[in-house]
């Protein structure tokens, strides 16, 4: 009789190389693609700025008064729209790929409801810098994802209960937000207002710098729990099977994507749809399955800073939010065209 050999481990390794391959490769397209339109951003508005000199001033050779228009006004800008977008890019591809359902992001399942809510409660209720709303909406996140979770547990945490507990209770954050927009003074609804569409005007420096180093810790902390989200993807048992502590490791990446959308939030306000679509695209991209965490986050940066632009220089100074949440309502809209 002769003895079965096994398959060649080539054989297996190939497909997972091709696609860490096309995710390089899309990821360094990605990058360059923010770099043009972030070179175009800097050199657009009242001060006009060609590229060249543009990449001038950035490398420390520019006049008085491109270090004006560039560093001063709006490169804390363009790097607060690529933050916020990385962030809220990274927190979508968890959270789809733990509910193992498309719709399954933050601003669906109801998590970015919850950090405004903290938001809100600090500029209505509780008052404080901007340093403090950002705190509290760190906080309303993580706290309305602990709840969801409690509420989704049954013996484990299936993805279509996940879902389906977190639009329940969104539904009831945003009638607390109404509420307290509602009974709240002319100048704080206004406030509140403009943060609740996500916006990134009159952001600078100082409201940078609380991001970035949100995101040197949270980073590594994703791509960490990247290895155990592509094996829950196969199922509970599987990843079981596999050795992966599942409910550990779900508390784990529900706490850390929380806390990216929720960083995100802090920073510009909830900022509709990123989250949702950021990852699809990075998907059909990649042409993988697998969760692509960081070609999702430089779709998220490219999709923030290109409707940033748009809703800036197209629309009249329109709300970045605003801009997403009309490509959010494009991109549905042709999900449901292709999928009837």
């Amino acid at each position: 009789m002769t003895a079965l050999r096994p398959a060649p481990v080539v054989e297996l390794e190939l497909p997972r190389s091709r696609a860490r391959r096309r995710s390089l490769v899309i990821s360094l397209c990605l990058v360059a693609a923010i770099v043009v339109v972030s070179v175009i951003a800097l050199g657009t508005g009242a001060i006009y700025v060609a590229p060249l000199d543009v990449a001038r001033t950035l490398l420390g050779n520019g006049s008085r008064v491109t270090n004006y228009a560039v560093l001063d006004l709006r490169l804390p800008r363009v790097l607060i729209a690529i933050a916020v977008g990385a962030a809220l890019g990274m927190s979508g591809v968890v959270f789809q790929s733990l509910s193992r359902n498309p719709l399954g992001s933050p601003d669906i399942i109801g998590f970015n409801y919850g950090a405004a809510t903290g938001g809100l409660l600090v500029i209505l209720v509780i008052g404080g810098s901007p340093a403090v709303v950002s705190s509290g909406a760190l906080v309303g996140g993580l706290v309305t994802a602990l709840l969801v979770y409690v509420l989704a547990w049954q013996r484990g945490v299936l993805g279509m209960r996940l879902v389906l507990t977190g639009i329940g209770v969104s539904a009831i954050l945003q009638a607390v937000n109404f509420y307290l927009i509602v009974n709240a003074g002319v100048a704080d609804v206004a406030r509140a207002t403009v943060w609740l569409t996500g916006s990134l005007n009159n952001l600078g420096w100082p409201q940078l710098w609380p991001v970035v180093i949100a995101l040197v810790v949270l980073v590594p902390a994703l791509l960490f729990g990247v290895r155990w989200l592509e094996v829950l993807e196969m199922g509970d048992e599987v990843a079981q099977g596999l050795g992966v502590p599942v409910e550990r490791a779900r508390v784990y990446l529900i706490v850390t994507g929380t806390a990216a959308c929720a960083v995100a939030t802090a920073a510009a306000g909830p900022i509709a749809f990123v989250a949702l679509v950021a990852p699809q695209l990075a998907k059909r991209l990649v042409r993988s399955n697998g969760a692509g965490l960081l070609p999702a986050a430089w779709m998220g940066a490219l999709l923030v800073l290109v409707a940033d632009f748009a809703a800036q220089r197209v629309a009249g100074g329109l709300p970045v939010g605003v801009a997403t949440g009309a490509l959010g309502g494009v991109y549905l809209a042709w999900l449901l065209w292709r999928k009837p």
